[in-house]
Parts: structure tokens; C-alpha cells; sequence
């Protein structure tokens, strides 16, 4: 095993003090500039690397941010990932990405881990099984900066980041509608989570204005998976004659297309379909999807310099709504459109 360099190894190498060259490091003003440039020009020579632990532990804090999402496979969130980390990345701060696969114990395990590793800050979207949230006010206690985004409990203090769920939802439904469907189906995830719950609600209201009576039995809850997709289509048309789908998620709305076609349903003209996240998929796809963009590059932004507020002492407790758009393409692009 190769030995770790030490600053007391540049030191040797250079003859001078240990602490010189910890403050050279560290960029403190009342070392010269070319004993600065040798240290620099050593360590990267010799192969150094700073203990970023040990050096949390030095100044109270750490330039190291966690953040721990359901999964890096759906576009939305390797997108949001892709922009906080660029903007952590100017403002100097390094990022932890930790994976909880939409496993709530999980999601208990990576909060405990990047505590003990004594992180500057946490970014969490929770996974669909979490109900209890003990992790959360563990890390508000800490006095740690927590910004919740996506999937949040309004509960728990501190900024929080998401979509507008319900404008986007309504925005999807009224298209099916105006476009000439009336037996609208909602495929969704746990009503638990903020995102869903709010989507259901955007649906909801589409309905009413126009003066279609909400049935619960037209809502399919924990379906929001290519396979779920297939099989609840199925149970939509059979038992309630739908003649459109207004996913929560477009791998559901995958599903159901699938299932379309094997059951030989021309889309958009005898069923239409609307998705939610605008998947890479969505446009490629014959015919291609419509779906509601989540906008995450703006989200990203939001996340990272709302983090970086909390770090630099502010107090910040703000609900920020990023802005969605819902994209219209072949799958729900009926001739006939009503007004």
C-alpha cells in the first residue's frame, strides 16, 4: 500500500516547519509568496492530498456538501445533480451524491453517514416509503444547513425547493380535455409526498371546471413504474372505459403506451396520454410523449445557492416554486380540440 503524504513529508523535503507549510496551504497571507509557490509546487509533485476530515474538524466546518436522492436513472435528478454541482463548484464547496434507491432505511443510513463524516450541509429529495423523519431533525438539531427538494415534509424546518405540482398537473389535464377526452385516468405515486399529492389536486381542479364529478377509483396510487404502467392501463380501460391517461411519471405513461399498442389503441386518436418529468425517452419515442418539464436546471440553482445562504449565517426558511411547462407532442394531439 502506497504511504499517504504528509505535510510533515513536504515539510521535510522542503527543511522547513510543519506549520509553514500548513500555512501555505491554507493560503494565509504572513507566508511569502515564494515559499507559498515551492509548497504548492511540492505537494503536487509529491502526490498530496488534504485530510478533508481533519481539516472540518480544525475549523468547525466542512467545504464537503451530501446529498442524497432516490436515484441518479431518472433524468430529473441527475439534471439537478448536474447543476448544484456546478454552482457548489464556483462558490468552492465539493459534493457527496448518495443513492437511496427509494429505500427509506437507506435513506436513515446515508443521513447518519455524512453526520458522521461531519458534511458542511445536506440536500435530500426523501424516498417514497419514508414516514418517519427523526433523520431530518437530527440534522436541524446539529445546527447543520438542510434544503429539502422535490419530495419534502413541510414540517421540518428549513428552505424548501420544488415544482409547481399543481399547476402542472392542471395544466396536463385540461390539455387531455381540450383536446377532446373525457374519461381521464390519473396514474400517481404515494399520496404521502408533497409532488404527489399536489399533482392530484392540479387534476382535481382541471375536472371541476369542467363540471366532471372526481371519482377516487379513476386514480391509481403507487403506479408510477413502466410494470405498474401496463397493468393499470389495462384495469382503466376494461372496468371504467377511460379514453386518456394523465401520469404522474412518464415510465408509467411508458408502460401504458406499451399496453396501448399490444391492445391494438391507436394514440392519440382513440386514447390520449400525458406524462410527467419530460424523460429523455419522451420525445423519441413513436408516438412521442407528452410530458410536463420539471425545469431542473433551475431547480439546481435554487438548491445550491440556497445551501450556500444557510452556510454564509443567513436564516432562511423559504418555499421556492420553480416554474413548470407542460410540452405537447403526438401522444395527446388530437385533431378535434375543444375551446
Amino acid at each position: 500500500m502506497t504511504k499517504r503524504v504528509t505535510i510533515k513529508d513536504i515539510a521535510r523535503h522542503l527543511k522547513i516547519t510543519p506549520s509553514t507549510v500548513s500555512r501555505a496551504l491554507a493560503g494565509n497571507t504572513r507566508i511569502s509568496n515564494g515559499t507559498r509557490e515551492k509548497v504548492l509546487s511540492a505537494a503536487k509533485d509529491m502526490g498530496y492530498e488534504p485530510n478533508m476530515l481533519a481539516s472540518s474538524l480544525r475549523k468547525g466546518t466542512s467545504d464537503v456538501i451530501g446529498m442524497i436522492v432516490p436515484g441518479i436513472n431518472r433524468s430529473f435528478f441527475s439534471n439537478v445533480i448536474s447543476s448544484v454541482e456546478e454552482e457548489l463548484n464556483h462558490s468552492g464547496f465539493n459534493l457527496i451524491i448518495v443513492q437511496t434507491h427509494e429505500n427509506s432505511e437507506k435513506e436513515k443510513r446515508a443521513v447518519q453517514t455524512l453526520l458522521r463524516n461531519r458534511v458542511g450541509g445536506v440536500i435530500i429529495s426523501l424516498t417514497v416509503q419514508t414516514q418517519d423523519y427523526g433523520h431530518l431533525k437530527e440534522i436541524v438539531k446539529r445546527g447543520i444547513p438542510l434544503v429539502q427538494f422535490d419530495r419534502v415534509n413541510k414540517n421540518i424546518k428549513g428552505p424548501k425547493i420544488v415544482n409547481d405540482n399543481f399547476n402542472g398537473a392542471y395544466s396536463a389535464t385540461r390539455h387531455l380535455l381540450k383536446s377532446g377526452y373525457k374519461k381521464i385516468v390519473h396514474f400517481t405515486g404515494s399520496l404521502n409526498l408533497n409532488v404527489y399529492s399536489e399533482r392530484l389536486e392540479g387534476y382535481k381542479k382541471a375536472l371541476s371546471e369542467r363540471g366532471i364529478e372526481f371519482d377516487e377509483k379513476m386514480v391509481f396510487e403507487n403506479s408510477i413504474t413502466r410494470e405498474t404502467g401496463k397493468v393499470n392501463i389495462t384495469k382503466a380501460i376494461k372496468e371504467f372505459g377511460a379514453d386518456a391517461l394523465f401520469s404522474s411519471g412518464d415510465f408509467s405513461a411508458l408502460g401504458a403506451l406499451e399496453k396501448l399498442r399490444d391492445m391494438n389503441l391507436t394514440v392519440p386518436e382513440q386514447f390520449g396520454v400525458v406524462g410527467f418529468a419530460n424523460e429523455p425517452f419522451a420525445e423519441l419515442m413513436e408516438p412521442s410523449l407528452s410530458s410536463v418539464d420539471q425545469n431542473p436546471h433551475a431547480m439546481g440553482v435554487n438548491i445550491a445557492q440556497t445551501l450556500i445562504r444557510l452556510m454564509q449565517g443567513e436564516s432562511y426558511d423559504e418555499n421556492i416554486l420553480i416554474p413548470v411547462q407542460l410540452i405537447a407532442r403526438e401522444s395527446s394531439l388530437k385533431k378535434v380540440v375543444l375551446v
